[in-house]
């Protein structure tokens, strides 16, 4: 029979495959690949994200990183930029550019269509092959409305120092095939790449999640998995859950340390929510309208416990949403103070 996975079953399963059990001395690229990419609609984000998983990261090895193109910050998943290896760009954005390309067709206000896109993406496509491009160049070219959507139809990426640490604007662009060579995977290698990336970062999961994640339909999702080995188990609610076969899943009881998360960590999205990291009651704290940016937030026992920000000094400060004890205010106090230190360094 299949096993059942409690809540907290699946909590510490994520915490361990994100490296937020215990950091982890692998290099950025590899821990990207573990985590299945990294949000980065704010910049800082990939360095605090990455900090708090890898053991003594520092911020200049990123920065480094994206120069060198080992790893790619671009607009992927969900039309958000993500920060993934050089290894993972082209299965992430070839297993779901159609997909995308539709969604965007679907939503967009401006009714921009298909030739007008295709026409623009052309012309920039020959203006990238000289040199990168800023975003406020392409809507002087072309109009914001046709910007937006430009992307559905040329590859690029988001060039350094732009979309950095020292130049947190993510607004200069540069020509994917040209940024990391040019693409040599297929939409089904590529969105194979995609399952296997998210349940060896989130798994085990429904398959409505993956798909949620990865912005492709359930039925791409199902297509995809009938081809793979997996375990399989069962939720709480009796709802079916897939996972890789060599995948950890620690005992539920294994502590969890206080962990600081950037904005946006996708650990908190609704993807996610059967490991109840972030406990419902408390998600209108973290994600609503009147705060699109989202907000920092910080674990204790693998779960969101409050919030942090950070003043124009680069000191860190928490509130938590209850009372805590005094010998988790202490653990929290020296997570926050070495998140001070990293923020303070030049």
């Amino acid at each position: 029979m299949e096993r059942t996975l409690t809540w907290r079953d699946l909590n510490r399963a994520l915490l361990a495959r994100q490296a937020l059990i215990a950091r982890v001395p692998d290099d950025p690229a590899t821990v990207l690949e573990r985590m299945a990419g990294l949000q980065a609609q704010y910049a800082p984000s990939m360095y605090i994200g990455l900090w708090t998983r890898i053991e003594g990261f520092e911020r200049e090895s990123l920065t480094r990183l994206l120069e060198a193109r080992e790893v790619v910050q671009a607009t992927i998943l969900r039309a958000t930029i993500h920060l993934v290896s050089r290894a993972d760009f082209w299965p992430f954005l070839i297993g779901i550019r159609d997909a995308r390309r539709d969604w965007y067709h679907r939503v967009d206000r401006g009714n921009i269509g298909p030739a007008e896109l295709s026409a623009a993406a052309a012309g920039l496509r020959e203006l990238l092959l000289q040199r990168p491009v800023r975003r406020a160049e392409i809507d002087q070219l072309y109009g914001a409305g046709v910007r937006g959507g430009i992307g559905m139809y040329l590859d690029m990426v988001r060039v350094p120092p732009s979309g950095t640490w020292a130049r947190r604007r993510a607004d200069l662009f540069g020509l994917a095939e040209d940024w990391v060579g040019a693409p040599d995977v297929t939409v089904e290698a590529g969105r194979e790449l995609l399952v296997r990336r998210y349940l060896g970062g989130f798994g085990p999961a429904h398959r409505a999640e993956i798909a949620d994640w990865a912005g492709l339909s359930v039925t791409d999702i199902a297509e995809v998995l009938s081809t793979m080995e997996l375990r399989r188990f069962r939720d709480e609610r009796g709802r079916e859950l897939v996972d890789l076969p060599d995948q950890p899943l620690p005992d539920p009881q294994t502590p969890a340390p206080v962990r600081f998360l950037p904005t946006y960590d996708a650990t908190l999205l609704v993807h996610a929510r059967r490991t109840l990291i972030l406990p419902e009651e408390h998600r209108t704290k973290v994600f609503h309208t009147r705060m699109p940016q989202s907000i920092g937030t910080f674990l204790v026992d693998g779960q969101v416990a409050g919030t942090w920000t950070v003043s124009k000094a680069g000191v860190v400060s928490w509130e938590p949403f209850e009372t805590l004890p005094a010998s988790v205010r202490r653990q929290v106090d020296a997570e926050a103070g070495a998140l001070t230190e990293f923020h303070s360094t030049s």
